[in-house]
Parts: structure tokens; C-alpha cells; sequence
């Protein structure tokens, strides 16, 4: 599967493949060799022997078909080269034999092929529903708020990586949640489930963003504590003495790493009671405000972030901006700010971002697939998990 980026808007419209075809191209060779062969043998003189290439006939069909189909190409194969009145080549038994045995074992190979693609379809499709199950499609509108979301995962093949976000509807407005965890890729999966899990409760449970961070906070704390605990009781029963004591000390490190969990964050709220935008961050960059063709970052106090277990001792401390209609709000991750050109400079995005949303003030969405366009432009190839989020205020 190549990169993708997912445009995570219509919840209706998930587009999980339900198979995985076969190029287009492969399935011309053989059919195009079988008759480019004939009819270059017929109109040539007896003396040119080409009968030798139909041989490659019943492989290149067992790349591209089925067994029925790579055993009526190879049956088309034998007739041809049996027939008096095509005269191809003139081939002996023995020759006629060894084309019957390749045809042979290319009808077992096409059919180890095709049961070995339908079981990679069944996983590709099942592990891809699991992952939207993490990361699901947006809605288009939460309340008073339209909304798009567009993410891409570093890793080849994957729609989730270590870059989360969420939007949620609760008793006290719309909440959102954009982070980044430690590492990317399949082995960061595990954390931004966990963090979008935790989320989804606090969004419905916590009176204000601070105690949503608060349980963000506490997750991911617990979630190492664990970590701690298996890899020593791994160690352990493995009757590693020394590794057991290390993984204690350093906080249950695994081949030289540590398991120590943390992400940083930025949480907002549109208020449900008030034209005005609630942020909390954990170390995360601040939200854009994207007001009448000028843009500005949010001055947020910054707090410290998720997974370090300073939540009680030190929480983080909630801005609240005042909204006008016509507002949009900008959050990305780090994949955006940190993304370089070939001479080493930062993505401008402060600076860029007015001219790319002058076109687009009715569309969300086309602002977030302008953004990506535009970093990918600057970049030349983006290597690092990449999610941002576009809100515009519509009360």
C-alpha cells in the first residue's frame, strides 16, 4: 500500500479496500506474448524458431490469474504448439513435455498466489478497520463547529502512527484533543489508543480542560508503571537477575530503551455557553487564529507534558480566547512545524498560511489538503507522522 494521506471527514465513508487487485499491467504479458509469438512465427520463414517463447506464456499468466485461467493459457500453449497446421517450430517430446510441466506447476503457483493475496486482503482489511477504530473519520460538523481533520503516518503501509486527534461533544461544548506521542509508527499505536480512549471519557466526565489533562496525564503514567512491572517480571522469569534489576533502575528499559510514555498535547473547548475557545497545552504547539486574513498563535501558557506525572504538582493552566463568527482555528503536530526544506529551514507556516486560506474560507477541509500540498511542496517528501486540524466557529 503507498503513503496515504486520510482526509478524516465523512464517519459515512470510511473507504476500507476490500481487495487488493493486481496491477493492471501484469495481466497483459503473457496473452500479448502467446499471440505477438504466433503470428511472428506464421508470417516469418520456417527457418526462425520463436516456439521456444510461448514456454514463458504460462508463468507470466500465473503472475496475473488464477489457476483456471493460467491452465487455459497454458492448454492454449500446448494445442498451439501440436498443431501441424501452425507448424511452430517444429518442437520434439521432450519439448513438448517440459512446457506441459511448466504449465503445470504455473497453475499451482497461481493458485498459491490467489488463496496468499485473499488472506493478505482479509488481514490488510481488518487491521485498517481497527485502525480507523482509532482514529475514526470526523464529522463534518460537532455542534457549532465545522471541522476537518487530515493525517498521515510515516510508516509505509499504515493510516495510524504516533500523531492523535479527536473531537468530541459534551454536557459543557466541543472538545477536541490534538498530540503527539513518543515515537511513531506501529509502535506508538498502542499509546495514542490509549490516549484517545482516556480522552473520550474525561471529554464527558471532567468539569474543565485542566482535569482533562489531569487524566490524560495519569493514563499514560499508569500505562508505564505496567510497562515497569512486565519487563522486570520478564526479566525475571527468564532468570536474568541483572536485567531484572536494570529494567528497575531505568525504568523498565528494553534493549536499550526506555518504556517511559509521554506525548504533548493541546486541548481545546468551544464553549457551549459563550462565544470563547478554552485552550490547555502540555507542551504542545500553540493553536493558530486564523480572524479576517491575519493570522496569530494563541498565547498559551505551556504546560508540561503528558506522562511525566506532574499533573498534581504542577497543572497546566487554561487560556480562554474570545471567538467571533467567521473564526477558524488552526493545531497541527510537530510533522508540520519541524518539516525542512533541502537547505534545513522550518516550514513557515505562520507565515504561509494567509495566503492558503484567502481561497478557502467556506472549506475546512480544503484548507487542511492545501496545507499538506503546500508542506509537501516546501519539503520535497514529509518523513515524519503529520495531523493537523481546521475548525471554523459558526455560531
Amino acid at each position: 500500500m503507498p503513503r496515504a494521506v486520510v482526509r478524516r471527514r465523512d464517519a459515512r465513508h470510511p473507504a476500507l479496500p476490500r481487495r487488493a487487485p493486481t496491477p493492471p499491467w501484469t495481466r497483459w504479458p503473457a496473452p500479448v506474448l502467446l499471440a505477438a509469438t504466433v503470428v511472428v512465427q506464421v508470417a516469418t520463414p520456417r527457418t526462425l524458431d520463436l516456439s521456444f517463447l510461448l514456454a514463458a506464456v504460462p508463468p507470466l499468466a500465473a503472475l496475473a490469474y488464477g489457476p483456471a485461467a493460467t491452465a487455459l493459457l497454458g492448454g492454449t500453449v500446448l494445442l498451439l504448439l501440436e498443431l501441424p497446421h501452425y507448424d511452430l517450430g517444429h518442437p520434439g517430446e521432450s519439448d513438448t513435455a517440459t512446457v506441459a510441466f511448466v504449465a503445470a506447476l504455473s497453475v499451482l503457483f497461481a493458485a498459491v498466489r490467489s488463496r496468499r493475496e485473499a488472506q493478505l486482503v482479509s488481514v490488510r482489511t481488518v487491521a485498517e478497520a481497527a485502525q480507523f477504530a482509532v482514529l475514526p473519520p470526523l464529522p463534518e460538523h460537532v455542534g457549532p463547529v465545522r471541522c476537518a481533520g487530515l493525517y498521515r503516518a510515516a510508516q509505509r503501509g499504515t493510516l495510524v502512527g504516533g500523531d492523535l486527534f479527536d473531537v468530541r461533544r459534551g454536557p459543557r461544548g466541543v472538545r477536541a484533543l490534538v498530540g503527539d506521542v513518543q515515537g511513531h509508527g506501529l509502535a506508538a499505536v498502542g499509546t495514542v489508543a490509549a490516549l484517545i480512549g482516556a480522552f473520550r471519557e474525561a471529554a464527558l466526565d471532567q468539569r474543565d480542560l485542566v482535569g482533562v489533562a489531569a487524566r490524560l496525564d495519569r493514563r499514560l503514567v499508569i500505562d508505564a508503571e505496567d510497562a515497569e512491572i512486565a519487563e522486570t517480571e520478564m526479566a525475571e522469569s527468564a532468570g536474568d537477575t541483572g536485567a531484572a534489576v536494570d529494567a528497575g533502575v531505568a525504568g523498565g528499559a528494553g534493549h536499550g530503551e526506555p518504556t517511559e510514555l509521554f506525548a504533548t498535547a493541546v486541548l481545546l473547548e468551544f464553549a457551549a455557553d459563550a462565544d470563547e475557545l478554552r485552550v490547555v497545552s502540555c507542551g504542545h504547539p500553540p493553536p493558530l487564529l486564523l480572524r479576517g486574513g491575519t493570522v496569530t498563535e494563541l498565547a498559551v501558557s505551556p504546560g508540561a507534558p503528558l506522562g511525566l506525572g506532574l499533573a498534581g504538582v504542577a497543572p497546566p493552566e487554561q487560556t480562554a480566547v474570545g471567538l467571533r463568527p467567521g473564526d477558524w482555528i488552526l493545531t497541527v503536530t510537530d510533522g508540520v512545524t519541524e518539516a525542512r526544506d533541502a537547505s534545513g529551514a522550518f516550514y513557515p507556516l505562520t507565515a504561509r498560511l494567509a495566503a492558503l486560506t484567502e481561497a478557502r474560507q467556506r472549506d475546512p477541509a480544503a484548507l487542511a489538503d492545501a496545507i499538506w500540498k503546500d508542506l509537501v511542496r516546501f519539503s520535497g517528501g514529509v518523513r515524519d507522522d503529520v495531523a493537523l486540524l481546521v475548525f471554523a466557529w459558526e455560531r
